[in-house]
């Protein structure tokens, strides 16, 4: 976790402190569950929750110390209990293993940290919305290749990115489901010293759902799916950082990141204006995405459990979703704040002689009664002229002075084909597809 990257709700859910209060939190859960069955007496459940009650500070310090010497975290965090609590304690972890409290927490601790992504991608949807609806039918050129196509609109573009981080949003949510269950199965998942009614009871309090089957762990197969849906979410952060950066470059100028007042670009060239938040959202996203393969190769485990996915976790755990988080917002940010620039949009759209219309004469030639092959030889050898000229001759013109063109289109047949409304009669639909419901 790297503080500049990092934003204070989504950090706290990785503190100790909060840790530490969510393995009390199974531990009394499960001792009430177990005194509910007659187990262990009310007594303890009574001395551990009015013990609580009382808001106690956690010493992490304190379990620290004692975990120098236990080399064990689970139980030197039992014994401060114990040394805070009293002798009821004695009844807390009955039947458990360690992986119970564990795996729980981490449970609780990543959908905890879906809730905070789910919503920083609401946040972002509905300001790719605004924006997509304020340039809607605002003219651009479409690239392929890097190399213009034919016009699109800027709204289109915004409505593209909407539409992939709404499926974003639907992965996250079926990825928070996954992972949130509880084991609560002691030694190899058998149940043999605790009731599953313990497990189920301690599930119920903490919002999560009862694991079907565990060994000593819960499946990391379902950590795989988490960390690789934070992994395609980052990606598609990082599209449209790209897009901007692209769109960003002087010779292109299309639009760039808010400049605020007193920025500086360069600490050598005073005039430059760097996307450096778009950059740095294609570096968040790697470091986001580097956490998938480690969580895949997490789930081969030795039989019941090994805990080489333990250290794995303790990295990817906080710093995929801290760094997801940040991203997200700051994404969210670039989108709010991005200067947009039609003017120049219709600019680029002319520079190149009106070769972004070639294909609707190839389709009129060919409706004409011209081959394909032909039609396309046809327009093809005027467009290479415009190529050639970098624009400076007019594709229009040029047709309209070709003898073979116009033996099958007449002048104004030429001329309805150059129209750039055309082009956006459908965006009207794609919208309602987008943005339904």
């Amino acid at each position: 976790m790297v503080p500049r990257y990092s934003r204070p709700a989504m950090t706290a859910i990785w503190s100790p402190e909060t840790r530490f209060g969510i393995w009390f939190e199974i531990e009394a859960h499960a001792t009430q569950a177990l005194a509910e069955l007659g187990v262990v007496p009310e007594s303890a459940t009574k001395a551990l929750w009015d013990w609580w009650a009382t808001k106690p500070q956690i010493d992490v310090a304190a379990i620290d110390a004692i975990e120098a010497v236990t080399k064990h975290d689970v139980i030197a965090f039992l014994t401060w209990v114990a040394e805070n609590v009293g002798d009821e304690a004695r009844f807390m972890h009955q039947g458990m293993t360690s992986s119970d409290v564990l795996d729980t927490c981490l449970a609780v601790q990543l959908a905890r940290a879906a809730d905070i992504l789910l919503d920083d991608l609401d946040q972002l949807l509905e300001v790719l919305k605004r924006r997509a609806y304020e340039h809607k039918l605002t003219p651009t050129i479409g690239r392929s290749h890097g190399i213009h196509a034919e016009p699109v609109t800027f709204g289109l573009k915004l409505a593209e990115a909407y539409a992939e981080f709404k499926r974003n949003r639907e992965r996250l949510v079926f990825a928070r489901a996954d992972i949130a269950t509880c084991a609560i199965s002691g030694a190899v998942g058998t149940f043999a010293n605790i009731d599953p009614r313990v497990e189920a009871h301690v599930a119920d309090k903490l919002g999560l759902a009862v694991e079907p089957v565990s060994t000593q762990v819960i499946p990391r197969d379902r950590h795989a799916m988490f960390f690789a849906t934070l992994g395609v979410i980052a990606s598609s952060i990082e599209r449209l950082a790209v897009e901007i950066r692209h769109l960003q470059r002087t010779e292109v100028l299309e639009a760039e990141e808010y400049f605020s007042p007193g920025q500086k670009g360069s600490s050598a060239m005073p005039h430059k204006r760097n996307p450096v938040l778009t950059e740095n959202l294609t570096g968040l996203a790697r470091m986001v995405r580097s956490a998938t393969i480690p969580a895949m190769e997490n789930v081969a485990l030795w039989h019941e459990r090994d805990i080489s996915h333990s250290s794995v976790e303790r990295y990817i755990g906080p710093d995929a979703t801290i760094t997801l988080d940040f991203a997200l917002a700051r994404l969210t940010g670039v989108v709010d704040k991005l200067l947009v620039y039609p003017a120049r949009m219709q600019k680029n759209l002319d520079r190149m002689g009106g070769l972004v219309h070639s294909q609707r004469v190839l389709l009129a030639l060919t409706q004409a009664g011209v081959s394909r092959e032909d039609s396309y030889r046809l327009v093809q050898r005027n467009a290479m002229k415009v190529w050639e000229s970098d624009g400076e001759l007019s594709l229009l013109e040029l047709l309209k002075a070709d003898d073979e063109v116009t033996a099958a289109l007449s002048a104004q047949e030429i001329e309805e084909k150059f129209d750039l409304d055309y082009h956006f009669k459908q965006v009207d639909t794609i919208f309602e597809r987008v943005f339904a419901d």
